[in-house]
């Protein structure tokens, strides 16, 4: 597959003694249901968990009240009724897909996955490219990655720590579950750009708000956004093909489809403005068909201009 290399290191997750005390037994409680869920058949286990999921859905509040600030701005066609339904549906698919993960680190997955546009990677396989993949906040993006390197692939990508330390070592060993490298974001993208040089595949997650000083405003769904430029830089410096990649699961077939789309390659040479807004489109493009799949609990939307009012 993707050449190999030992440098960097990248992050490796270090398990404490700390975490077998008691103030961690509920964490412990919860992995464990985790793991009878996932040995339960996948359909049965999905409904359950769907369900579940709605109904915590409905008792987060400050969750819940940004996905319908974010849902209202960006989709002002639609009516009430139908951003609470996606909203619904979206915590709807978290369990499922959280579970999907912990079967997918214990053993082999019994869920079906479906990749689409897999040949770009293995047309960049074939050529010896260097890739970064632009992966939008869905709630399975850290599952593409897994795959790919159970396939082989050396993967790369950046992380935020969790504030709870057993949690955060448990979720970065997954991501690491089947090789690859991870490198914390407090260290800056410098790290994660050498393992792009060096030959990893990287996932770099674009779509966050990093303030008014290092973004652009530009078009996102039926408002507006701070958004970073930098997928021509990345591009550059990592002398890297940069390939859209979404995730979805499709809770009625309990499977989930990988999308991957065409490489950006009209981007060299291209505005801020540019860049930023073709960075948009193909989130648009993932994100339109199934709304629910996307993270709208995050606050994308955090940074406005200096005339508009603070959403959240």
């Amino acid at each position: 597959m993707v050449r190999k290399t030992t440098k960097p290191a990248g992050h490796i997750p270090k398990f404490e003694l700390a975490f077998l005390s008691p103030r961690y037994w509920g964490i412990w409680g919860g992995v464990l249901i985790l793991i009878l869920f996932a040995l339960l058949p996948v359909r049965l286990r999905d409904k359950i968990l769907s369900q579940l999921g709605r109904l915590i859905g409905r008792h987060v509040k400050s969750a819940r009240e940004r996905a319908k600030i974010n849902l209202l701005h960006c989709f002002p066609e639609k009516n009430e009724e139908q951003r609470e339904q996606i909203i619904d549906d979206m915590f709807a698919i978290i369990l499922p897909i959280t579970v999907l993960l912990v079967d997918l680190v214990i053993k082999k997955s019994r869920t079906k996955i479906n990749w689409f546009g897999f040949e770009h990677i293995v047309d960049a396989h074939k050529h010896n490219r260097n890739v970064i993949f632009m992966v939008p906040h869905g709630w399975a993006i850290d599952i593409p990655a897994m795959l790919l390197a159970k396939k082989g692939y050396s993967m790369s990508g950046m992380f935020h720590h969790q504030s709870n330390k057993l949690v955060d070592w448990l979720w970065n060993k997954a991501r690491i579950r089947f090789g690859g490298q991870i490198h914390a974001r407090e260290e800056g993208i410098k790290p994660f750009m050498q393992s792009i040089r060096h030959g990893h595949w990287g996932f770099y997650l674009p779509d966050e708000d990093h303030g008014v000083e290092q973004s652009v405003f530009t078009e996102f769904f039926g408002t507006y956004k701070a958004t970073l430029p930098i997928l021509g830089r990345l591009m550059k410096v990592g002398q890297a093909q940069i390939l859209p990649l979404f995730p979805s699961y499709d809770l009625e077939k309990s499977e989930l489809n990988i999308y991957i789309h065409p490489p950006m390659d009209d981007l060299p040479g291209q505005s801020d403005e540019y860049i930023a807004r073709r960075m948009n489109q193909e989130i648009e493009r993932f994100i339109k068909p199934d709304p629910k799949q996307y993270a709208w609990v995050l606050r994308f939307l955090k940074t406005r201009k200096s005339d508009d009012p603070q959403l959240y």
